[in-house]
């Protein structure tokens, strides 16, 4: 049975590619078979109740046989023009000649079976118009123009009339309810595609916002690369000429010590400037890795400030500079070595680049309930107030120290990147003329 129903049921739906359309014609094969099935079954039940009726009242019960028949042949024949055309012509006109004849057997219910099917079944506005039309007319000429019958089937055969209206009813309902079950359906459907269209604009904004990231993350890429052959290209390469032309004009000239005394001042300075800026390269590339985190361990503030100021000895010297420290007791953070180091000699090396001869640098630590604050301070150029905006912007800004010294801009970028990468903040203050002053806190230990 349930192989019959699924033949009846995709009967002629091979060349429909829309669900719903396939689903409207699964009805209206059902309507078909059942009506070629009452064909059947009311000529039989009025030949076994020996009912004497006309022979057009039997030509109109055993109709449906016939009419639902072609109409199942047309859609096997994929031919749904003819089908429709079959069905919503013959049955109102059988229907109608019934009660033309003379002859009442209480199947007027049918009409609105007809006409709800044409609703339903028929797609152009003008077709169901006409169909409409068409039943209508057919019912008022039963009921308006024809007002008496020769026989009344409920005079002769009350079962048999109760079963023709009852089978009218059951109809109506069935029809009305695959018309209700299919509409559910494919209202489910629609909101089910509706979903998937939503999650799949959720999922196309949510792969447009990652290829916009990944976008801007290339953009900055290039711009790096682009500012890292600049600064490979000119100022790690300054230095390096200065010093072969040194060693050049020794090799050629043959230079006296006194001389090559007099330059080594200014060799050692590009020396030092070279190998902070290899330094904060070598630094920067390996904060650019994907996944690099800070390596957090115990240190002691005081140790890591008075290394560094070991470091920058030469270049305070150098430009007579005094560096002073204001330690006492020892400060415990918890932080990645490394990445404070390189904040300590950056902030400290700037310090002295931008402070004049005989003035002085001052590094402290100091605790702050739960921080710790670490400042730098001089006494040098101090900054524009428009300038210190830029300090720690997205953009590499730098200006000349008070001996024509260059830079990147490169260091402070780092030193922002590595204080948050520990917990921390940075900030600065100055005056334009008496020095600057760095801070920076980190979690205390």
């Amino acid at each position: 049975m349930k192989k019959l129903f699924t033949l009846i049921n995709n009967m002629g739906s091979k060349g429909i590619a829309n669900n719903y359309d396939k689903q409207k014609l699964g009805i209206f094969n059902f309507v078909n078979f059942f009506g070629f099935l009452s064909g059947i079954v009311i000529p039989l039940l009025g030949l076994t109740n020996n009912t004497n009726l006309p022979t057009i009242a039997w030509v109109v019960a055993i109709s449906p046989c016939f009419i639902s028949g072609a109409v199942l042949i047309a859609i096997y024949l994929q031919k749904y023009n003819a089908a429709l055309l079959t069905y919503f012509i013959l049955y109102p006109t059988l229907t109608l000649a019934v009660y033309v004849a003379g002859i009442d057997v209480g199947i007027e219910l049918f009409f609105v079976l007809y006409g709800v099917f044409s609703i339903f079944f028929l797609q152009k506005i003008n077709h169901i118009t006409i169909t409409i039309s068409y039943i209508i007319l057919c019912y008022i000429s039963t009921f308006f123009i024809h007002l008496h019958y020769e026989v009344v089937l409920k005079n002769i055969n009350m079962p048999f009339y109760l079963f023709n209206q009852f089978l009218s009813i059951a109809f109506i309902f069935v029809g009305l309810f695959f018309i209700k079950k299919e509409n559910t359906i494919y209202q489910n459907t629609i909101n089910n595609n509706l979903l998937v269209l939503a999650n799949n604009n959720v999922e196309i904004v949510q792969k447009s916002k990652a290829l916009e990231t990944t976008t801007l993350q290339l953009q900055e890429l290039n711009e790096i690369k682009n500012r890292l052959f600049s600064i490979i290209g000119h100022d790690l390469r300054t230095p390096m000429y200065g010093l072969k032309n040194l060693f050049k004009s020794i090799e050629q000239h043959n230079l006296p010590a006194t001389e090559i005394k007099l330059l080594i001042p200014a060799i050692v300075d590009d020396l030092n400037y070279a190998t902070n800026l290899m330094e904060n390269l070598l630094q920067w590339g390996k904060s650019q890795m994907e996944g690099s985190k800070a390596s957090m361990q115990l240190l002691n503030i005081n140790e890591l400030i008075t290394s560094t100021q070991s470091l920058m000895r030469l270049q305070a010297d150098n430009k007579k500079v005094h560096l002073l420290t204001k330690i006492n007791k020892p400060i415990y953070i918890y932080a990645d070595k490394d990445m404070i180091d390189l904040v300590l000699r950056n902030l400290m090396s700037n310090a002295i680049k931008y402070t004049h001869e005989n003035g002085e640098v001052i590094v402290e630590a100091t605790v702050q309930n739960e921080i710790v604050q670490v400042t730098v301070q001089d006494n040098g150029m101090g900054i524009k107030q428009e300038n210190l905006m830029n300090l720690f912007g997205d953009e590499y800004f730098t200006t000349k120290g008070t001996n024509n010294e260059s830079g990147t801009g490169l260091g402070l970028k780092l030193c922002k990147d590595f204080v948050h990468k520990n917990g921390g903040t940075i900030q600065v203050t100055s005056e334009l003329g008496k020095g600057s002053t760095f801070s920076f806190t980190l979690p205390k230990a």
